[in-house]
């Protein structure tokens, strides 16, 4: 079955299945998915608060409004609208009709938007609580799991389950596995026990093994909801500045067709059908940008740091999911160096003093994305040419990057622009600390990951812009190379990545790009996507008579019975 085009923008009022109410600073996020507003709408029905991408899609957009639209919320709490239910997961005829591909890229931006409702109560002062209010099971239970706190109704027939291994024959895929271990501390014999339990745990056994916080009756449930939701608005962080005023709103991303590409306002992606590459360039502001909060606030979604995070975001996820056989992203940018520092200073966290909540929002955003593009199943190349901008946090996509290659001076060759200025690469605060990968670590200390002289070699370098030479032997990008060889090495390069197979690039890509400390991020989408990735072709779960397949029917799976 060919797979619907996947547009992630998205406004509240489009959305089908969740609803946001806000009282003060608590926000009440309301699941009640509607059946038939599934991506592909008459080929399954959404039944039971279950799950697909369209349902991920509006999660992930009223997350990003809630953090940016509304800097009163400090708490935010995620229940169902159905009765009895909280959240079935998600939906089997979905995943048992998707692509092999789909149900990845599904699994991915799932998991994506399950660690941003971690982030937000991390770093953002929106602390999520799951006010489960029926059985959660599967998808549903791993979205209570990403909240900070989770309480479950007791009403005797309420539960949390996740029970994809006994029923379905695949993982939970979006973290639940491994956030009941490592975050929720949850006695490893009991969660074995757990996973492979069809009906789940109800009540006091749920707070007894750390799967839940609290529970309550019904009757008294709404007061225990309430009385968690004000404790945790009392010690939340927004940040300062987030009492002042309004937020910003999110203005609706412009995507235009071109003739070989799309762009965007400060994005163009340029693709290479032959070649299966695609060159994503991202613009510098050429006009001046807030150099304050205030001034920040003012210019709203327009400031370039801003617009720039969202557009680049926004073509990753169109690339992801509408690309696939263009497996070679090239990274590139274009414009002053100079206005990118000018532009990043205002997310820059102060040496002391407390964060302006809105700088700290947009930095955390750029952080998000940037992660999204680490965990992005592409090779990865930064060409650093003439007339680009390679400075503070627009190198994060050259130490991004599988490999980065530098031009020494301007181009000689006339059919280019020769009066294009050369290139430079100029590290700023940001790439210290500022944007962490999903290891804890920044992309430079990854880069240096053992070399602790190297790095700091590289780090003493920041504030100063280095030309190819000087860039290569600090160790910041592959190569330098001169005019003449350019094209030619860039060409056969790309051409070499993509005779290669793109399932050995994937596996090889993701072990290099994650070194040093493991951490809950890295075990979701290093661990737990890498076996849910080969799992999704086993015939235990989709062979025409394995779990997925028979689920529903009445007729058990067939298993293949040796163990792999």
């Amino acid at each position: 079955m060919s797979e619907p085009f996947v547009d992630a923008r998205t406004e509240p009022d489009r959305y089908r299945h969740w609803t946001v109410t806000n009282d003060g600073p608590v926000a009440t996020v309301t699941l009640a998915v509607d059946p038939d507003g599934g991506l592909r709408a008459g080929d399954y029905e959404l039944k039971t608060n279950s799950y697909d991408l369209s349902v991920d899609i509006e999660l992930r957009d009223l997350l990003e409004r809630l953090r940016f639209e509304h800097p009163e919320v400090r708490a935010v709490v995620v229940t169902g609208g159905l009765d009895k239910i909280f959240c079935a997961g998600a939906n089997i005829q979905m995943l048992a009709t998707s692509s092999h591909a789909h149900k990845v890229n599904f699994c991915k931006l799932t998991n994506e938007t399950r660690n941003s409702i971690e982030d937000a109560t991390a770093n953002s002062g929106q602390v999520w609580i799951a006010a489960v209010n029926g059985t959660a099971a599967g998808g549903g239970y791993e979205l209570a799991l990403a909240c900070d706190e989770i309480l479950l109704v007791d009403d005797r027939s309420s539960a949390v389950s996740l029970p994809e291994v006994p029923l379905l024959a695949v993982l939970p895929g979006t973290g639940g596995l491994t956030r009941v271990v490592d975050k929720r501390h949850v006695r490893r014999d009991r969660a074995d026990a757990f996973a492979t339990r069809t009906e789940g745990i109800r009540g006091r056994q749920a707070v007894e093994w750390g799967l839940v916080d609290a529970v309550a009756p019904a009757s008294a449930f709404d007061d225990l909801v309430a009385e968690r939701a004000a404790a945790r608005v009392e010690s939340a962080d927004r940040g300062a500045g987030a009492e002042d005023g309004p937020g910003v709103a999110l203005t609706p991303i412009e995507r235009v067709e071109t003739a070989d590409g799309l762009r965007w306002s400060t994005v163009s992606v340029a693709i290479d059908r032959q070649l299966r590459a695609a060159t994503i360039t991202v613009e510098a502001p050429a006009d001046p940008q807030p150099s304050t909060p205030d001034e920040l606030v003012a210019a709203g979604a327009e400031a370039w740091v801003l617009a720039a995070a969202r557009d680049l975001d926004d073509a990753i996820l169109h690339l992801r999911f509408n690309e696939p056989e263009v497996g070679t992203w090239l990274l590139a940018t274009s414009g002053d160096p100079a206005a990118v520092l000018a532009a990043e200073s205002v997310i820059v966290p102060p040496p002391d003093g407390p964060e302006h909540w809105l700088a700290r929002e947009v930095r955390l955003l750029w952080a998000r994305v940037l992660k999204r593009l680490d965990v992005s199943a592409r090779s990865l190349f930064a060409l650093i040419e003439p007339g680009s901008c390679f400075a503070g946090l627009l190198v994060e996509l050259a130490l991004a990057a599988d490999r980065s290659y530098m031009l020494e001076g301007t181009w000689e060759d006339p059919d280019r622009d020769t009066e294009l200025p050369a290139p430079t690469l100029e590290l700023s605060s940001l790439n210290l600390d500022g944007l962490p990968m999903g290891n804890g670590l920044s992309r430079l200390a990854s880069r240096f990951w053992g070399r602790p002289a190297d790095l700091a070699v590289a780090a003493a370098e920041v504030g100063r812009a280095l030309d190819g030479p000087e860039a290569e032997e600090v160790g910041l990008v592959t190569a330098a190379m001169d005019d003449i060889d350019w094209e030619d090495e860039i060409r056969v390069m790309i051409e070499e990545r993509a005779s290669f197979s793109p399932d050995a690039l994937t596996g090889m890509e993701a072990n290099h790009r994650f070194v040093g400390p493991e951490t809950l991020e890295t075990k979701i989408f290093a661990r737990l996507t890498a076996w849910q990735n080969w799992i999704f072709q086993r015939p235990n779960a989709v062979g025409p008579e394995g779990a997925l397949q028979r689920f529903g029917t009445g007729s058990r799976p067939d298993f293949d019975r040796r163990r792999v």
